[in-house]
């Protein structure tokens, strides 16, 4: 049986398997971009694909500190369309 990747979701602090998150990466030229694939170069943090949690992301600018960069609203848009 295989072992299921686990990750933290950085606003609610909740260990989830890694289909359950959404991966948002700061890219080595300094752009931010959501990771569909899981496998983007760069900086990366996870969010849980929870709406209330990426409102929360949006409230707290929890995502912009720990990609240490200024997240558009475009992003978090997006992050809520894939809830």
């Amino acid at each position: 049986m295989r072992k299921i990747p686990m990750r933290t979701c950085i606003i609610s602090k909740e260990k989830c398997p890694k289909q359950e998150l959404i991966r948002i990466v700061r890219t080595p030229e300094g752009s931010v971009v959501v990771d569909v694939s899981g496998k983007m170069n760069g900086h990366g943090a996870y969010v849980k694909k929870d709406i209330d949690v990426i409102k929360k992301a949006r409230k707290t600018k929890l995502l912009d500190r720990a990609l240490e960069v200024n997240i558009s609203e475009e992003i978090y848009d997006e992050l809520e369309k894939m809830c």
